[in-house]
């Protein structure tokens, strides 16, 4: 039996796949908070004493590989902070961290857009991040590649280029909490759901975007993340 609505359903948010005309469904967005010891310090944290931290952002944040990202309302100092997209195809809850890896559905890059002003206003009231991180077109995401085309990735060169220089530059093996890690971490919070994405974190190097500004992030074996600040 159809289930019916009183107002139109939204349209499920969604990622292309390489290689692929069917696309990727994406149910929730997590992200990881200073998974990168050197974007920690440079934020003024000591790495070696946190746990990891969670926040999230909703599926429709998302923005299409090279579509424009419009530049957020109510913010003069907006942040760019690249970082490998995870993509889950099977969820569950209480994970190993033997067994994580074995729920992920492919790989991708992400943009984690920060309205920096706003983060640190809700920072010093002690109040969520949500004005700062889940703003509208704040997860601009490239096309995702499948485990079964690209493998897992643990390590490798993370780079982006602004106007074409580089802006942040690390490395995937420099994250504080690998990708296994972070899964099962995550799953003893919530139950992990398929379609839910986990940006892993940002190396060092953000820094404030202008309108006009063309983003390019890289990893090697996954497919360039491309969006224009207008």
């Amino acid at each position: 039996m159809s289930t019916s609505f009183v107002i139109p359903a939204p349209v499920i948010p969604s990622l292309p796949v390489v290689g692929d005309s069917k696309r990727f469904p994406v149910n929730r967005i997590y992200c990881v908070g200073r998974n990168y010891a050197d974007h920690a310090r440079e934020m003024g944290h000591d790495p070696d004493r946190e746990p990891p931290f969670f926040f999230m952002k909703p599926a429709t944040a998302i923005v299409t590989d090279g579509q424009a990202m419009a530049y957020p309302a109510l913010s003069k100092d907006v942040h760019h902070e690249l970082e490998m997209v995870v993509a889950l195809g099977k969820g569950g809850s209480n994970i190993t961290v033997d067994q994580a890896l074995d729920h992920v559905w492919g790989y991708g890059l992400g943009l984690d857009m920060t309205r920096r002003d706003l983060q640190g206003e809700a920072k010093k009231m002690g109040r969520p991040w949500d004005t700062g991180k889940a703003f509208d077109q704040s997860a601009p995401c490239s096309a995702l590649v499948p485990v079964s085309q690209c493998g897992h990735l643990s390590r490798g060169r993370i780079y982006l280029t602004v106007n074409g220089q580089v802006k942040q530059d690390g490395d995937l093996a420099m994250m504080i909490w690998n990708v296994p890690e972070t899964i099962a971490y995550l799953s003893t919070l919530f139950t992990l759901m398929p379609g839910d994405l986990i940006f892993s974190g940002t190396p060092a190097g953000v820094a404030a975007v202008q309108r006009g500004d063309v983003l390019e992030g890289h990893v090697e074996g996954l497919p360039v993340l491309h969006t224009k600040i207008v």
